[in-house]
Parts: C-alpha cells; sequence; structure tokens
C-alpha cells in the first residue's frame, strides 16, 4: 500500500512539474523595459507629438512596456533607471534645454557601458552641446551652426546594410522628412540606412548603430513629426532598433 501511494505521489509530482514546464514554455517573454525621456526644445518641434508617436510605435509592437518621463533628473537616481533595459532620448536639445548635472551624466554613461541600451532620435542628439562624451555616446551629434538640411521634402532612403537584425529584409524607402546633414563626430559607427542630401551634397548616414562599453547605440536621425513616426518604415525601424539596442537582437 506505501509503495502504491508512494507511486502515486512520484506520479502527481511528476505530471505537475510537466505542467508547470509546459505553462512556462507557453508564457510570452517579459517586456522590453523603456524609459524614454523627452522635454520642450524651445519651439523647434512639436516635443510631446514626437514622444507620444514614439511611445505609439513602441506599444503596438506589443514588446515594450515604455515610461515617459518629462524630467532630466531622473538619471540623478542609478537606482531609478537601472530597472530599465534601454534609455531613448527624443527631443532636448537646445542651450535653453535644462542642465543635466555630473551625477546624472555619470549615472547614464555608466548605464550604457554596463551592456544596456541607449538610442537617440532626430534632434536629442544636440543635447548637452558642452558634453563631450555625450556626442561620442551618440556617434554623431548635430552642432548647431554645423549640422543642418534643406527644406522639408521626400526623398529616397537607402537601406545599406541588410545583414544587421535592424534592417534584415528591408528595402530602400521614400520617406517626408527632413534629411540631418552634417551630423559631427569620428566615431566608429555601422550605418544601416543612408540619404543623398542636395543641401550637403554627400551622402548621410540617417540610422546607425555602434557599441559603448558593454551597450548598444542606436542614432536615429528620423523623426520630425508624427507623420513619420507613422511611417511604416520608420516605425518598423524604430521598434526593431530599440529591441536590438536592449538586447542586442530582434525578435521578428
Amino acid at each position: 500500500m506505501k509503495r502504491l501511494v508512494g507511486l502515486l505521489l512520484t506520479m502527481v509530482v511528476g505530471f505537475s512539474m510537466s505542467l508547470g514546464a509546459a505553462w512556462a514554455a507557453d508564457a510570452p517573454p517579459a517586456k522590453i523595459k523603456v524609459l524614454l525621456i523627452t522635454g520642450d526644445d524651445v519651439g523647434a518641434h512639436n516635443w510631446r507629438e514626437i514622444s507620444e508617436s514614439t511611445r505609439e510605435v513602441l506599444v503596438k509592437a506589443g514588446k515594450f512596456n515604455v515610461k515617459v518621463c518629462e524630467d532630466l533628473q531622473i538619471l540623478d537616481s542609478a537606482a531609478a533607471i537601472e530597472p530599465y533595459d534601454v534609455i531613448l532620448f527624443t527631443v532636448y536639445a537646445t542651450k535653453n534645454s535644462p542642465k543635466l548635472t555630473d551625477q546624472g551624466k555619470e549615472n547614464l554613461l555608466k548605464f550604457v557601458r554596463s551592456g544596456k541600451g541607449f538610442v537617440v532620435q532626430h534632434l536629442a542628439s544636440a543635447s548637452f552641446a558642452d558634453w563631450e562624451e555625450f556626442g561620442k555616446l551618440c556617434g554623431r551629434k548635430w552642432v548647431m551652426g554645423k549640422s543642418g538640411h534643406g527644406p522639408r521634402s521626400v526623398f529616397e532612403a537607402k537601406v545599406v546594410n541588410t545583414d544587421h537584425p535592424i534592417t534584415k529584409g528591408l528595402s530602400n524607402f521614400k520617406i517626408d522628412d527632413e534629411l540631418y546633414a552634417k551630423l559631427q563626430g569620428d566615431e566608429p559607427i555601422e550605418v544601416l540606412v543612408e540619404a543623398d542630401s542636395d543641401w550637403s551634397k554627400k551622402t548621410e548616414p540617417l540610422f546607425f548603430v555602434k557599441t559603448y562599453g558593454q551597450g548598444r547605440v542606436v542614432h536615429n536621425a528620423f523623426g520630425h513629426d508624427g507623420k513619420v513616426m507613422a511611417d511604416p518604415n520608420v516605425a518598423k525601424l524604430i521598434a526593431r532598433g530599440v529591441e536590438w539596442a536592449a538586447t542586442g537582437k530582434v525578435t521578428d
């Protein structure tokens, strides 16, 4: 009788463990935690439209939990940013933007160096003009008086690297946006998307990646407004770029 009871208990425990393993296998993967930091760039852009449109792209992708923060001071606390997988900067840009403290700078760099992700979008690369290391983090940086663009227009964005997980399977596409040109810097970057600028008379990198310490950086120069974010090609680049920055891979 004892043997029978023991056998039954073993079968029940084994079945429960198998069932638990099956449930675990069927459970959806944990969502990527995104800290989207944004703020007013004093009239150059509709910054809330841009941040909300970016958030909508990520939420629609179904892989992300996104917290939007309009206060740079969150970077002053390493504990506050530690739970996130990737930090995304959208708008802070002009000389009138709030100052980032030395502690905030250190925390941001440590966050990325430790193996997490950083994404900088459109004019956000012009932020913190006097902070040289921010330009190195971004790979290329908009510098007032040097960088620029011609009138907003429809241009062809050329996908030049289809081997990278972010751009795998993508083709050249037309986009109505500002074509950023003469971004400054000489850090090693891997260009994924570029375009020919009538303003600079050069081929300009518009979407590129780099490493920083153990972390991954994505620089997205697209994104003047919500209309651009709604373009399916740009939306795909954003979603894939944020996932790659956070994890080093793209799952779709």
